[in-house]
């Protein structure tokens, strides 16, 4: 049996306490040097936020970072990040996406690695069941959560 990355742990950690707060199961960490420097998890519902997605959470959490050690970091999602979030690690040059799926949801993989940034998509059970359950429950709420 395979050992799953305390990191994606992590973010899976964050995605289940929004959804225990009533809010989308999104959650993601940056770890720098092997540590989590940032964790957040998409608090849109929360907040009233349209931008409060779990990756930019993370990023705010993290707080203000100098330039050079967000280009030494790995930022975990559950899910594959948006346009927005994408931007986001690109603007920063994180180096590393390491996602937990986009069976459910592909976001802008590919601009990404356009830009030179490693994604890998690990495709956890656990995260593609989360959110699975979590569209059919509240499919109004997820199309909101990704501007459909």
């Amino acid at each position: 049996m395979m050992t799953r990355d305390i990191f994606l742990e992590a973010a899976i950690a964050q995605a289940r306490k929004s959804l225990a707060e009533g809010g989308i199961p999104i959650g993601s960490v940056l770890v720098h040097q092997g540590r989590i420097i940032g964790e957040g998890h998409n608090c849109r519902v929360q907040t009233g936020s349209p931008i409060d997605h779990g990756e930019m959470n993370c990023l705010r959490n993290a707080g203000r970072l100098p330039a050079r050690v967000y280009r030494e970091c790995t930022l975990y999602s559950t899910l594959s990040p948006c346009p927005m979030c994408s931007g986001a690690i690109v603007l920063y040059r994180i180096p590393r996406v390491v996602v937990g799926e986009n069976a459910t949801f592909l976001g802008s993989e590919e601009y990404m690695r356009s830009q030179g940034i490693q994604v890998e998509v690990l495709q956890d059970e656990e995260c593609i069941g989360m959110m699975r359950g979590f569209i059919r429950a509240n499919p109004e709420l997820w199309n909101e959560d990704i501007g459909v």
